[in-house]
C-alpha cells in the first residue's frame, strides 16, 4: 500500500534522481568512458519520469476542464495508484460531472417541453429582430400566414401591408388590432409584443390571435340582448294600444251603421274618429308583426348536428332553386372540389343560410342578360371545409359592405334586414363564419366556412 501513497512516489522518486547524481559524480573520475553516459542518461529518464507523473494530475485537471467546456459531461476520471487524497479528487470530478450531466439534461428536457408547447398551441407565435430578420415561427403562425417557411416580416406585405407594418413597429407591452382580408377570409388579428436580448440581439416576441369569432360572437350577443330588450318594451307599449283602439272602433262601430241613434256629435266628427282609430289599429298590428319578425333573430334553434356530404347539400339547395332561377333567366350551377368533403352541420339551417344567400344574389341580378350564381364547395387555403355563393350581379359598395351583416340594415325598399344577420348567427352556432366579398358590376363572393 505504501508504493501507491503520491507523496513517497515523489519522495523516492527524488532519492533514487539524488543517488543516481551522486553514482555520476563518482563515475566521472572512473577509468569507464561510457557509465557517465549511462548513468546521465538514466538521469534524463528520472526527470522526465518524475515530471511525467507530476503531471499527470495536471493532465487529468485539464481533461476536467476541457469537459466542461465541450459538454462532455459523460466522460468519467479514475486517477488510481496514488492515495487516498487523489481518490477524493477522482471522486469530487465524478461528482462534478453528474451534476452538470444532470442540469444539462433538466435543462434539454425543460427546452422540450417548451418547444412541444410552442410547436402544439394555437396561437402564432413569432420571434424576429427589429429589422424583419425571422428567428422562429411556430406551425400555428405558418398555418394563419399560408407560409412553408418565413426569413423576414417584410415577406408578409402580399397579405397586408399593415400588418407587415404592425409587427416592424409595436412597442413592447404594446397590443394590436390588425383587419386583414385575404382572397377567402377576413382575420381580426390580435398582436401582443414582449422584448428579451439572446446575447447582443434584441428579439421581439409577438403572439398572434384571430379573434374575428369572438368578436362576431359578442356583437351577436349584444345585437340579442338589445332585440329582447326591444321587442320587450315595444310589445307592452304596442299591445294595449291595439286592444283599446279596437275596443273604442267597435264600440264607435253601431253609431256610423245607423244601428244606434246619433250622440250630440256630427257624423263627420264620428267617421273620423273611427277612422283614426282604424288606423291606428292598424299601425299597431303592423308593428307587432313587425316586432315578430325581429324575434326570430333571438330565437334560431339550437343545431342538430349531423354529417354531411357536402356535395349532396349543394346540390338539392340547387334543385330547390333552379327555377326560380330560370325564370329570371339566371343560370345556376355548382362546383365541387373534392367531392368527398363532409361537414358537421344542421343540414336544415345551413339550406337556409344558403337559400338565403341565393335569393340575394337572383334578386341582384334582376334584370341582368346574362347573370350567373355558382355554388362552389371546397376546402380553403386552411384546409377547412368551405361554401361559397358567387354571382356577376351589381355587387355592393365598399362603405356597405362592413354593414350588411348587421341586424336591421338593408339596401332594399322592401327587405327587413334580418337575412344576413340571421346567417351569420348560424354559422356562429356551427363555430364557423360568414364573410362578404365585392367588386361592384363585377363579382360578389358570400364565403361560409366551417
Amino acid at each position: 500500500m505504501g508504493f501507491k501513497q503520491f507523496r513517497f512516489n515523489i519522495v523516492l522518486r527524488v532519492l533514487l534522481l539524488t543517488s543516481t547524481c551522486l553514482a555520476l559524480f563518482i563515475t566521472l573520475n572512473s577509468t569507464f568512458t561510457f557509465t557517465p553516459i549511462l548513468v546521465a542518461g538514466l538521469i534524463i529518464y528520472q526527470v522526465w519520469s518524475l515530471i511525467r507523473y507530476v503531471d499527470r494530475t495536471n493532465r487529468e485537471l485539464a481533461g476536467f476542464l476541457e469537459s466542461i467546456r465541450y459538454s462532455e459531461f459523460t466522460r468519467t476520471f479514475q486517477i488510481s495508484d496514488r492515495g487516498s487524497s487523489f481518490n477524493e479528487l477522482n471522486a469530487a470530478f465524478n461528482d462534478v460531472m453528474r451534476d452538470f450531466q444532470q442540469v444539462r439534461s433538466e435543462r434539454e428536457e425543460h427546452f422540450h417541453y417548451l418547444q412541444s408547447i410552442v410547436q402544439s398551441i394555437d396561437v402564432s407565435i413569432l420571434a424576429y429582430q427589429r429589422d424583419g430578420t425571422v428567428e422562429m415561427i411556430n406551425p400555428a403562425a405558418k398555418k394563419l400566414f399560408q407560409v412553408n417557411s418565413l426569413r423576414n416580416i417584410n415577406m408578409l406585405r402580399t397579405l397586408s401591408e399593415k400588418l407587415a407594418n404592425t409587427l416592424l413597429t409595436i412597442n413592447p407591452g404594446e397590443n394590436k388590432l390588425v383587419k386583414v382580408q385575404d382572397e377567402e377570409d377576413l382575420l381580426q388579428l390580435a398582436i401582443f409584443a414582449t422584448e428579451f436580448k439572446v446575447k447582443d440581439k434584441v428579439i421581439l416576441l409577438s403572439t398572434i390571435k384571430n379573434i374575428q369569432n369572438v368578436l362576431e360572437e359578442q356583437e351577436t350577443a349584444a345585437w340579442q340582448k338589445l332585440i329582447r330588450v326591444l321587442t320587450h318594451e315595444i310589445m307592452n307599449s304596442i299591445a294595449p294600444i291595439s286592444s283599446l283602439s279596437s275596443t273604442v272602433e267597435t264600440m264607435v262601430r253601431p253609431y256610423t251603421n245607423g244601428e244606434k241613434d246619433m250622440p250630440d256629435m256630427d257624423m263627420g266628427t264620428i267617421h273620423e274618429i273611427q277612422g283614426a282609430l282604424q288606423t291606428i289599429n292598424k299601425r299597431s298590428t303592423g308593428l307587432m308583426n313587425f316586432v315578430e319578425t325581429y324575434r326570430s333573430l333571438a330565437r334560431i334553434p339550437e343545431p342538430n348536428f349531423a354529417v354531411v356530404k357536402m356535395q349532396e347539400l349543394i346540390q338539392n339547395v340547387h334543385t330547390l332553386m333552379k327555377k326560380e332561377a330560370e325564370k329570371k333567366n339566371i343560370t345556376l350551377s355548382t362546383s365541387m372540389e373534392p367531392d368527398t368533403i363532409e361537414v358537421q352541420i344542421d343540414e336544415q339551417l345551413i339550406e337556409q343560410v344558403l337559400i338565403n344567400l341565393i335569393k340575394n344574389s337572383v334578386q341582384a341580378l334582376g334584370g341582368s342578360k346574362e347573370g350567373q350564381i355558382l355554388i362552389r364547395g371546397f376546402y380553403n387555403k386552411r384546409g377547412r371545409p368551405s361554401i361559397q355563393v358567387i354571382d356577376n350581379g351589381q355587387g355592393i359598395l365598399d362603405d356597405v359592405i362592413d354593414k350588411v351583416f348587421i341586424p336591421f340594415f338593408t339596401t332594399k325598399r322592401s327587405g327587413s334586414g334580418i337575412g344576413l344577420s340571421l346567417s351569420r348567427q348560424i354559422l356562429r352556432l356551427h363555430g364557423g363564419t360568414i364573410t362578404a366579398k365585392s367588386i361592384p358590376n363585377e363579382e360578389t363572393i358570400f364565403t361560409m366556412t366551417f
